[in-house]
Formats: C-alpha cells, sequence, structure tokens
C-alpha cells in the first residue's frame, strides 16, 4: 500500500457484515466460484461449528475482503467479492428454508445487499436467485455460475441431513455476535484511498491470484494510526516500518534464511518475516491459511494499556525483535551455527531448540546440541549400508566438524548452498553391477570424451587420436579410444558394442572389480546431482576431475568430498586417479576419528 492511503483492518463477524450493503465496481470480473469452493466454504464451517472443546474466543476466520467506504454504511467491494456473494448465497438458502423468521428474531437484521457498478440486473438476480421460476439462468455467464452455487448450497445441506436443530447450530455459529458463541469472522481491510488507487489494489491482489499474506496483514496491525496517541503516531509508525524492513533484510540473505529454514518445509515465504510470526505463533502445516495472524489480532485484542485502551504496541513488537535477534546470535556464533544449522537440517524443530536455549546456560545449551546430535547419528558405521537415511546425517556431521576443528578457520558450512543445490549420497568408486541405459549411455560417453580429450568435437578427437604414439602398452587406450568415437558419431548406440567398451574402461580404471563393501559408509561420499549425474557408474578419476573443476569455479563443494577426491585421508597414494580399498579404509578411519565425540563407542575410533 502506498502513502495515499490509511488502512484499517479488524475482525468482523458475519452478523456485523448485516449492517452493510456492498458495491461491486465495474473494474471486477463477475462471480466465478465453483461447487467446489462452495462445499469447501461449507464443510469449514460446519466442521467448526460442530468442534467440540473450543477454547475461549475461538472463532473460524475466512480470507480477507477487501472495501472501500463510499457512503455510510455502503462500501466498494475491492477484494473478496467471490467469498461475499457464496456468503449471501448462503443466507438465501437458509432464508428459503423457512428460517426467515428466526432469522430477523434472533438477530434483528435482514441479509445485506450486494449492488454492481455496470451489472443492473444482477441484484435483482441475486434477490431472487432461488425461486423455481428463474430462468435466466443460462442468460450470462454470471447468472450461470450463481444458480450452479445455489444448486451445490441446497445439495450440501440435503446430503447432510439437516434438520431443524442442525440448520440452528449452523446459523448461531455462521451468524454469532459475540466471541463467546465462537462466531465465523472475515478479515475486514478498509482502506482509504485516492484516485485510482483502488484498482490498483485490485489489480495487484488479483495477478496470479495472490491473497493477501499473514505478514502483509501483520503489518497493516501494527502500523494503524489509531494504535498510538496523536503525538507518537508519525515516529512510532517509521520505527516499526524501519525495523520490519531491517528483519525482512536480514533474512532475505540466504546464508541466514537457510541456516533457520529447511526447504522440505511445505510452506513457502515471499515475505521471509512471517517464517518468524509463524514460528511464534506455532503454525502447523494444517493451520487455517490465517492462523498467525489470527493470534497477533488476539494479542492485540488482549494486550492494552490501561489508561489508552490501546494495544501495547512496544510490548508485541519488543517481543518479535526479541524472537528474532534470538537467531541472529545464534548465526554469529560459530558453533552455535554449525550444529543448529546440522540440527535443523535433520528436521529438528527449531521452536524446540530454542525453548530448550531460553533456561540454559550457554555451556548447558551447547551440551545440549552435543546431545540432539548424537540421537541423529545413533548408528554403528561398520553396519549402516546405502540407502540408510543416517549416513546422509553422518556425511553432513564430519564435512561440519571438518570445519569447526579447523584451527583458525572462519569458514562457514554454506547451508544455503547445500539445501538448494541438491547434494545427496553417492558412490565413490562406481557401481560394476549396474547398467546404463537409454539416454544415460550418450552422458556416459560425453563424460568420457570429456575426460580424456577435453571436448566433445569429432575433428578435434580424431585429430588428437591421429597424433598420439599408442606404444603395445597402451593398445588397450587406443580401443577404448576409437570405441568412444565411434559411439559419439552413431545416430544408435548398439548394446553389444557400449556393455564391451564400458567393461574395457571399467578394467582400465580397475573398477571393474566389484567389492563386498561396495555400499559401506567407506565409499559413500556427498555429490551433487550434476558431477553424479551418470546414476554412479562415473569413474573416480571423472567425478575427480569435475569436483576440481567446480572448485576452481567457485562452486560449492563441501570439504570432506573435496579432501576425499585429493585422497587427503588415504595414508599411502599409490595413484592419485584411483579409488583402492586402502583409500576407503583410510576415508572410514578418519570419519570415525572426527566424529568420536558422537557415535557409538564401538564405531568411534578402532
Amino acid at each position: 500500500m502506498n502513502e495515499n492511503e490509511k488502512n484499517q483492518l479488524n475482525l468482523k463477524t458475519i452478523n456485523q457484515l448485516l449492517d452493510y450493503d456492498f458495491i461491486v465496481p465495474d473494474y471486477q470480473r463477475g462471480y466465478r466460484w465453483t461447487h467446489i469452493q462452495v462445499i469447501q466454504l461449507l464443510d469449514d464451517v460446519w466442521n467448526f461449528a460442530k468442534k467440540e472443546n473450543k477454547i475461549s474466543s475461538e472463532f473460524y476466520c475466512l480470507q480477507p475482503i477487501v472495501v472501500k467506504k463510499r457512503e455510510e454504511n455502503i462500501y466498494e467491494v475491492i477484494d473478496g467479492q467471490q467469498r461475499l456473494t457464496t456468503i449471501y448465497l448462503i443466507l438465501k438458502f437458509i432464508e428459503s428454508e423457512h428460517l426467515r423468521r428466526k432469522l430477523e428474531e434472533a438477530y434483528s437484521k435482514s441479509i445485506f445487499k450486494i449492488d454492481y457498478d455496470i451489472r443492473e440486473r444482477s441484484k435483482v438476480f441475486l434477490e431472487n436467485v432461488g425461486e423455481d421460476n428463474n430462468s435466466d439462468c443460462d442468460s450470462n455467464v454470471d447468472f450461470f455460475h450463481i444458480c450452479e452455487s445455489y444448486k451445490a448450497i441446497k445439495l450440501w445441506f440435503k446430503e447432510n441431513n439437516f434438520d431443524y436443530n442442525s440448520y440452528s447450530k449452523f446459523l448461531t455459529t455462521f451468524l454469532a455476535k459475540e466471541d463467546n458463541n465462537f462466531p465465523v469472522k472475515v478479515i475486514w481491510y478498509e482502506i482509504e484511498a485516492k484516485d485510482n488507487t483502488a484498482i490498483d489494489i485490485f489489480t495487484r491482489l488479483n495477478i496470479g491470484k495472490i491473497p493477501l499474506t499473514n505478514a502483509e496483514l501483520i503489518k497493516a496491525l501494527f502500523l494503524q494510526k489509531d494504535n498510538f496517541s496523536e503525538k507518537q503516531a508519525s515516529l512510532k509508525q517509521i520505527q516499526i516500518a524501519s525495523e520490519w524492513n531491517i528483519i525482512e533484510k536480514t533474512l532475505q540473505d540466504d546464508s541466514f534464511w537457510f541456516f533457520i529454514y529447511n526447504p522440505q518445509n511445505p510452506i513457502k515465504y515471499d515475505n521471509r518475516i512471517e517464517y518468524i510470526f509463524d514460528l511464534m505463533k506455532k503454525r502447523e502445516t494444517d493451520s487455517e491459511f490465517y492462523h498467525t495472524f489470527n493470534e497477533f489480532y488476539k494479542d492485540f485484542l488482549q494486550n492494552k494499556k490501561i489508561k489508552t485502551d490501546k494495544p501495547d504496541i512496544d510490548k508485541i513488537w519488543l517481543g518479535i525483535k526479541r524472537f528474532f535477534l534470538t537467531f541472529e546470535e545464534w548465526y554469529k556464533d560459530h558453533i552455535l551455527f554449525h550444529h543448529i544449522g546440522y540440527l535443523i537440517d535433520c528436521g529438528v524443530s527449531i521452536n524446540e531448540i530454542k525453548k530448550e536455549s531460553e533456561n540454559k546456560t550457554k555451556i548447558e545449551f551447547k551440551d545440549y546440541l552435543k546431545s540432539k546430535i548424537k540421537e541423529q547419528v545413533n548408528c554403528n558405521l561398520d553396519e549402516i549400508e546405502y540407502g540408510d537415511k543416517q549416513i546422509k546425517k553422518i556425511l553432513l556431521l564430519f564435512n561440519i566438524q571438518t570445519i569447526l576443528e579447523t584451527q583458525k578457520s572462519e569458514m562457514r558450512f554454506p547451508f544455503h548452498k547445500y539445501k538448494t543445490e541438491n547434494w545427496d549420497i553417492e558412490h565413490v568408486r562406481s557401481q560394476t553391477d549396474k547398467t546404463i541405459n537409454g539416454k544415460e549411455r550418450k552422458i556416459w560417453i560425453e563424460d568420457m570424451l570429456d575426460y580424456f580429450f577435453g571436448t566433445l568435437e569429432v575433428l578435434e578427437i580424431e585429430k588428437y587420436i591421429s597424433s598420439l604414439d599408442y606404444n603395445d602398452e597402451k593398445e588397450g587406450l587406443k580401443n577404448i579410444h576409437d570405441s568412444l568415437l565411434e559411439l559419439q558419431k552413431a545416430v544408435k548406440i548398439e548394446d553389444k558394442k557400449f556393455e564391451e567398451l564400458f567393461f574395457h574402461t571399467q578394467y582400465y580404471f580397475n573398477e571393474s572389480k566389484q567389492t563386498e563393501e561396495k555400499d559401506d559408509i567407506s565409499n559413500l561420499a556427498l555429490l551433487d546431482s550434476a558431477t553424479n549425474r551418470s546414476y554412479g557408474n562415473s569413474f573416480f578419476p571423472i567425478k575427480r576431475k569435475r569436483i576440481i573443476e567446480n572448485d576452481s569455479n567457485g562452486i560449492f563443494v563441501p570439504i570432506a568430498t573435496k579432501n576425499l577426491f585429493l585422497k587427503y585421508y588415504s595414508k599411502k597414494v599409490d595413484d592419485i586417479m584411483y579409488w583402492n580399498e586402502s583409500d576407503a579404509d583410510d576415508y572410514l578411519y578418519a570419519i570415525k576419528t572426527k566424529l568420536k565425540d558422537f557415535l557409538q563407542k564401538e564405531t568411534s575410533n578402532e
């Protein structure tokens, strides 16, 4: 919203909407809800009405209705007319079921009116919807959808076997007056806009039908002028808006964001500050969409200053800042950053971690984190194999502890790159029992050509091969080169020729022999999908070449993965281009040694 707007944000019951009339402006399209959306709304309201053991002041919240006042008790609907029209249709149906007297006696109100700037017939049609002689349903697309929604409402009540008592229970919730009656409410967002701002807001809200987010609504709550005394208003609004932007800017730094956020979270955030709000209000994946806003709204109602009866904005905002600053303190601490970042990647709740931090000294908190890490890697390294979920946790911890134990190192593990670049567990030594089929054969051939010749251009490869002096010892290599070139030029790769080439190449790289330890952790590393794109059948030197290229080009490579392919852990380096059993044994020993404080004793350091 821009500086020309003064916005008021409230929650209103459906009952309160009966006090107004509404106008749908000419820039809005007609009614388009389908029976699916209508039934979803009815199901949600009815499930809430039947819910037992509701807590004090609990209510069911519908999504926002954004309005602009035209005259007293008459509002232009900027956004939410589909929802508002559906509410009207539900009330019209209940009215038709001989409950008009109950509606008027209990609530002393009639149904609100909906008028249209350019659709003059729509108002009359809505007022008479459901009548048996209504023959206008097929006269235009708006009327068709209105009729279909009305039919869906009628069928829903019939299929749910509603009697008078059921109607009464539904209506008591749908039109409840007070909070202690557990009402249905809408988020009422009233703007005071100049010129064409209402159209601009409508356009923004409806591009891709992006709803108002919890963060946007919470911000509007904080910045309402009525929250402050007249003298304080401008200064306080500027202060909160400025601090809000600082928090959001910090969260937009991916290195900070992916330290506290796990991409596996099904809730995605455009405004990342909303994640902080969700954590504070313990939003779950099955919570209603505006759960977090609703909880903050309750805070505003409950935390009021005695003298002014205005919400204690300073107290509520300070709570948000303190909550966020805890994460910022963790981020700046070298050990906390790595251990907490590790646990969050493993799926441990950040709220659980934060709760434990509140009543512990820093030393106690770090000990707690170590104990939680032990729970994540509670296994015997000599027994787990490829496919076990523990392996990824162990290798990630191996990388993190390598960084932490590097003396005087200011290096930080880049969780943002690790989480977004698709790193997973793959074999160091190729799997001879796996075959390559289809398109993957072409990829494998290109990998090999790139390794041997540094190019995929046929003419350059032919020129290079002709310049080589193959002696008897290199006859096998010449056969490999010739076969690679032949299959690169082939329109269709024959099975027999490819299998022969693959076998000879395996033999050349000493990877033709399958070992019993092929799926042990001693033959596994964190590799990105691009490096390991041939389903684990790229040979060690090809993977090594790409790892070195990536590292030299500034592409993230986990430190332990890089050390492995440089044979940093190998006590005896016979040939840098081959991965031998002794290399695997030394690599496993390094893992056990580095993680001795976290692993089961029998695997800590044999």
